[in-house]
């Protein structure tokens, strides 16, 4: 207890003490705030470089995001573009005869590095087209083979010059049979032969179903001075030609003494008879073989139905019985308006297959 009251005594003396004194001392004084000062002065600097290195790992973290995107984008543009990779296609100017006929699908041949030089044959000056387009698809065949003659007959012009026109346009050999005593039969004959075709006389012979066969006809009970007086005023008219053959006329070609007459005035005149065989019964091939004639006989008629489906697919029989026999006589009609564009839409074509095409007297005369 005494020593508590003498530390409290002590501790009073020394702040009395210190009271009194207080801080007099100016250097005392001085280096306190000098201290102060210091401290001060180091805490600054410490935030300072807190701050600055802050600062400095942002301004590298931007920099780096604002270079990232262009080594990126660097990178990329070495990357090869896989569609500049692949080999480009360039297309061979194009012919005008090639725009003219295309031809779809033929690859052209590569000739190996280690093959010979083929000497090539200077191109033929106005060269059809067509020759060269089958030269291409088939190079290896030069020579078609022959799949037989066909023979087109095209009957009944001079009724109608309109009719006839669309036949002459087309560019192979064909007869046309004119009927005679109608209003333009001799100009139709006329327009025929300077078209390059060859005409027929259509000569009218009486039917045994009693239809009218027309002006200039040939009738069952005729003499046969009557019979060569009606085909010499026929022929006066269509003239010349380079034969005949019947309309209608069932009734007559089955009548043996009348054809006898008729194949000999056709031996006189040096014209050909073609049988249109409009009855099975026909007896003129019997009768121009005892005779010693040659003739022909109608294999099809083309037109039977009238329409380009039908008629085509009795030109397709007439051209097996061709690949058969060696020929086929297809007869068919100025009448028929889906006619002609079909024969000209199947010459090229025909042709290439291996077709002749010939007129009626071309083949009677082989």
């Amino acid at each position: 207890m005494k020593k508590a009251v003498k530390t409290k005594k002590t501790v009073r003396k020394t702040y009395k003490r210190r009271k009194k004194t207080g801080f007099s001392d100016p250097i005392q004084a001085f280096l306190l705030v000098g201290v102060i000062v210091a401290i001060s002065a180091l805490i600054s600097c410490a935030v300072i470089a807190v701050h600055s290195g802050m600062n400095k790992e942002n301004t590298a973290s931007q920099e780096t995001a604002a270079v990232q995107p262009e080594k990126v984008e660097t990178v990329k543009q070495t990357i090869p573009d896989p569609e500049k990779l692949k080999p480009q296609i360039v297309e061979a100017p194009v012919l005008e005869t090639e725009k003219k006929e295309p031809v779809s699908n033929v690859k052209k041949q590569v000739t190996p590095k280690s093959a010979k030089p083929v000497e090539k044959t200077p191109p033929v000056q106005n060269a059809p087209v067509a020759t060269t387009v089958s030269a291409v698809i088939n190079p290896k065949t030069t020579v078609v083979e022959n799949k037989g003659t066909l023979v087109f007959i095209i009957d009944d012009a001079g009724n109608n010059l309109k009719e006839l026109e669309p036949f002459l346009k087309i560019q192979f050999p064909f007869t046309i049979a004119v009927l005679p005593g109608l209003p333009h039969s001799a100009e139709a004959a006329k327009r025929i032969r300077e078209s390059g075709k060859e005409v027929f006389l259509h000569q009218p012979m009486e039917a045994i179903g009693g239809q009218d066969p027309g002006p200039g006809a040939i009738t069952s009970g005729m003499s046969a001075d009557e019979i060569r007086a009606v085909l010499t005023r026929n022929v006066n008219e269509i003239g010349p030609i380079a034969g005949m053959n019947n309309h209608q006329g069932s009734k007559i070609t089955m009548d043996k003494e009348a054809m006898k007459t008729i194949l000999a005035f056709c031996k006189e005149k040096g014209i050909y008879f073609v049988d249109s065989r409009t009855t099975a019964d026909t007896v003129v091939p019997e009768t121009a073989k005892q005779m010693g004639i040659k003739i022909a006989e109608r294999n099809i008629f083309i037109d039977n139905e009238q329409n380009k489906d039908a008629m085509f697919r009795y030109i397709s029989t007439g051209l097996t019985r061709a690949q058969k026999s060696g020929s086929s006589v297809m007869i068919g009609h100025t009448w028929s308006p889906e006619l002609a564009p079909l024969l000209a839409e199947q010459f090229p074509l025909l042709t290439e297959q291996g077709y002749t095409l010939k007129t009626a007297s071309d083949i009677i005369k082989k």
